[in-house]
C-alpha cells in the first residue's frame, strides 16, 4: 500500500537487473520483434498496441525499445496532440480511426482513446456525460476492431506514487528530459487518488475477455520493458518467415561520369575532426546515462 492509500505499484523496490544481462535479453527479444514484424507484413495482419499508465511510468522508454530495430514504414508510433476545435466536435473515436493500421502494419499508440477515461476525466477536459458515453462505447468500438481482424493489445504501466515522484524530480534537473514534464504531469502528483479511481472505473468497463488489460509493473524500467515485450511476443501467433536471398549485382563499368567539383557544394564543417583533435566532447560528457534507469 502506498503512502496515499493506493495499492497501485509496489513500494518494495524490486532487485535491480544486471545491465549486461538486461541488454543481452533485450537484444534477443528485439530480434524476435523483427521476426514478428516480417510475419505481420507478409501475412497482411494488423496489430494495434496501446500503451497507457501513470505519467513517468515508462511507456515511452518501452515504445523506444520495441521500435528500435523495426521498419518505421511498417511499425509506426501514434502520439496525438491535443484535439483541435474541429476534432472536439467529431465523434470521439473518429480521429483515432484514421491512424489504425492497414494490412501488414503495426501501430503503437503512445496514449490513445483512453485519454478520455484518464486525464480528460480527472482534469475536467470532458463532461460527465462524455465520460459515461466513452465507457459505454469503448467496449463496442474495440469489439468492432477485433471482429474486423485487428489484433489489439492493451498495456497499463503501473508505478508507485513514490517512484513517480522520484522520476519527476529527476526530470526537473535533467536537461535531456525536462521536455517530458508539463504542468498537467506535475498536477498528477496532487491528484494521485483521482487518477487511481478513474483507472479502476476504466478497468471495470474495458477489461474485456477479448481485449484484456495487461498490467506491467514498472518500478524497475528495465524489467518492465523485458516483461512487456516478452508478453507481446507470446500473445501474437507469429511464425518465422523465410526471406528471399538477396545478391548484390555487379557494378557496371564507368560511362565517363565525373563528380561535380566539391568547391561548388556547401559541405558541413568537420566537427568530428575537431572532437578527435581535442580528445573530448565540448561538454566533457562521454555518454549519457538515464538517471531513471
Amino acid at each position: 500500500m502506498s503512502k496515499n492509500g493506493s495499492s497501485e505499484g509496489s513500494t518494495a523496490k524490486p532487485k535491480k537487473m544486471d545491465k549486461d544481462l538486461y541488454e543481452a535479453e533485450l537484444l534477443h527479444l528485439q530480434e524476435q520483434l523483427v521476426e514478428m514484424q516480417e510475419w505481420v507484413r507478409t501475412t497482411g495482419q494488423r496489430l494495434v498496441v496501446i500503451f497507457e499508465g501513470r505519467d513517468a511510468a515508462g511507456k515511452g522508454g518501452a515504445i523506444k525499445r520495441v521500435t528500435e530495430y523495426l521498419n518505421p514504414r511498417i511499425a509506426q508510433v501514434v502520439a496525438l496532440p491535443a484535439p483541435t476545435e474541429r476534432q472536439r466536435t467529431q465523434w470521439y473515436f473518429q480521429r483515432y480511426v484514421e491512424h489504425l493500421p492497414a494490412a501488414g502494419e503495426i501501430r503503437l499508440f503512445d496514449r490513445s482513446w483512453y485519454n478520455r477515461a484518464g486525464v480528460e476525466r480527472v482534469m475536467g477536459y470532458c463532461t460527465t456525460e462524455e465520460h459515461r458515453r466513452f465507457l459505454r462505447q469503448c467496449p463496442i468500438f474495440e469489439r468492432m476492431l477485433i471482429e474486423d481482424g485487428i489484433m489489439l493489445r492493451k498495456y497499463w504501466f503501473s508505478v508507485s506514487d513514490a517512484e513517480q515522484e522520484r522520476r519527476f524530480k529527476s526530470r526537473l534537473t535533467d536537461p535531456m528530459r525536462q521536455w517530458k514534464l508539463s504542468p498537467t504531469d506535475l498536477e498528477s502528483l496532487t491528484r494521485w487518488e483521482d487518477y487511481s479511481r478513474a483507472k479502476d472505473e476504466m478497468f471495470v468497463h474495458t477489461d474485456m475477455s477479448e481485449a484484456r488489460w495487461r498490467v506491467v509493473e514498472s518500478e524497475d524500467k528495465k524489467r518492465a520493458r523485458l516483461n512487456m515485450i516478452a508478453d507481446l511476443l507470446a500473445s501474437v501467433p507469429y511464425k518465422h518467415v523465410d526471406r528471399p536471398q538477396l545478391k548484390l549485382p555487379k557494378r557496371p563499368a564507368s560511362t565517363g561520369y565525373q563528380r561535380t567539383d566539391r568547391k561548388l557544394q556547401l559541405e558541413v564543417r568537420d566537427h568530428a575532426a575537431d572532437v578527435m583533435k581535442n580528445g573530448k566532447a565540448d561538454t566533457g560528457r562521454v555518454s549519457y546515462v538515464d538517471p531513471e534507469d
